[in-house]
């Protein structure tokens, strides 16, 4: 299937597309049913949201699944969301595998449980090779913890002599954090409609169009998609030079 291109067909599909999932738990609220009925229709929108963003010419797509912030959450909504995570990489990798889509997986996953850890271990060896495609998942991942990591990192590199301070610059940092060699997303989606970036790609997000769609995140569909698209390709980027 084609790309999708804006009515003049001048302008091509953003490179990379971020989206902030929100709203599982006020779609299951509406209809009467437990959060993780939410979760689990979320996780059908996100196989929707894959494949429909692979047809639609976008090369890299970063879904925030899992912050920092959710361990907070009560147990047993994180258990049962650490559930639906070990069933989506049991059943879904081969998919993803056979549809040359490459999975990549940040945040801090030490966090996360063993056999968690060695299911994302072996999904990003499987599709290491893919190329039609990037699918990456925020797991345990939170944008100022990154930029403290990566701000770490770099000091213990230059208190070692490994790395000289005044050559430190944005790259240097860039090659850091979590989504080193992966570009920067060119626009973020957040559904449900709340209107901020919750601590999500603060570095990575900094030249980003953002969208914010009413839709809760498990009704997300492609229409959804395309509407977010043709509004970026509307857009006139700059980059903070005169137009």
């Amino acid at each position: 299937m084609e790309a999708l291109q804006s009515q003049s067909g001048s302008r091509l599909p953003p490179l990379h597309v971020a989206i902030i999932m929100d709203g599982n738990g006020r779609w299951a609220k509406s209809r009467g049913l437990p959060r993780t009925a939410g979760h689990r229709r979320g996780a059908e929108a996100v196989r929707e949201a894959v494949k429909s963003a692979a047809e639609l010419g976008i090369s890299y797509m970063t879904l925030f699944g899992f912050s920092s912030e959710n361990w907070k959450r009560p147990q047993g909504e994180v258990r049962d969301l650490m559930g639906l995570l070990r069933l989506y990489l049991r059943n879904e990798i081969r998919d993803l595998h056979s549809n040359g889509v490459r999975l990549r997986v940040v945040g801090e996953r030490e966090r996360l449980d063993r056999d968690i850890i060695s299911l994302i271990e072996e999904a990003e060896r499987k599709t290491a090779a893919n190329t039609k495609f990037t699918l990456i998942l925020a797991l345990s991942y939170g944008g100022r913890q990154e930029l403290v990591r990566a701000a770490r990192r770099l000091a213990e590199d230059a208190v070692a002599g490994r790395r000289d301070p005044s050559e430190i610059d944005e790259q240097a940092f860039a090659d850091q954090l979590f989504t080193a060699a992966i570009p920067d997303p060119d626009l973020l989606i957040r559904t449900s409609g709340e209107k901020r970036i919750s601590n999500f790609l603060l570095w990575q997000c900094a030249y980003a169009e953002l969208v914010f769609l009413d839709v809760l995140w498990p009704d997300f569909s492609r229409l959804d998609l395309e509407s977010a698209i043709r509004e970026y390709q509307g857009r006139e980027r700059r980059y903070g030079t005169v137009g």
